[in-house]
């Protein structure tokens, strides 16, 4: 079922991380993303997993992704629409399988996700919906943001929370890139959500 080279427990290229090779903060970590009831979307099975390779790196990145998702004020409308942008911007599957549902769950319509999943236009958008959007697709898609885009953005958000957007989207493009090095695989029973290319 996976290519030959992915561990079929972890679904990627490295073995799931083991605790006892773990000392203490890295302990930590691993509890929580073994814990079915954290708040990790995927726990070990994804990012984290891989990140445990590193212990050092998984402490750095934990506290920086707690703190783009939950404390850095975004709202988490403008955060899983900057996640799937992004996602859907660098082809990532396991991301956007990841984070999809979580955009439903947070009041994302369907229409919405399917602007993002099919690239369609936004003018039919509310402006904030929207220029997150944009904003994703100008950074990964076009590889320069406009003077409009950009001066839409920060009158929407503002400094502060303009560059912990940009953060956010550039933490997640990081993500991808690990989820593609390691190939992380999608769940056996998990048929691909964007458009196969």
């Amino acid at each position: 079922m996976y290519p030959e080279d992915v561990d079929p427990q972890s679904g990627c290229r490295l073995p799931l991380p083991d605790r006892a090779e773990l000392s203490g903060a890295a302990i930590a970590i691993y509890d929580s993303l073994a814990d079915p009831n954290g708040a990790s979307i995927r726990g070990l099975r994804g990012p984290g997993g891989i990140h445990l390779h590193s212990p050092e790196l998984a402490r750095h990145a934990r506290a920086l992704n707690q703190y783009l998702r939950h404390e850095a004020g975004l709202g988490a409308r403008a955060r899983e629409l900057a996640i799937l942008t992004t996602a859907r911007e660098l082809d990532s599957q396991f991301e956007w399988a990841a984070h999809e549902p979580e955009a439903r769950r947070e009041g994302i319509s369907p229409e919405i996700i399917d602007v993002i999943r099919y690239h369609k236009k936004t003018a039919l958008l509310d402006e904030a919906d929207a220029i997150v959007i944009e904003l994703g697709r100008e950074i990964f898609g076009a590889r320069k943001v406009g003077s409009a885009t950009f001066a839409r953005a920060l009158a929407l958000f503002g400094r502060r929370k303009l560059v912990d957007l940009v953060a956010l989207m550039g933490n997640y493009a990081a993500t991808a890139v690990l989820l593609t090095a390691f190939d992380m695989q999608l769940d056996p029973d998990q048929p691909p959500l964007l458009p196969v290319l």
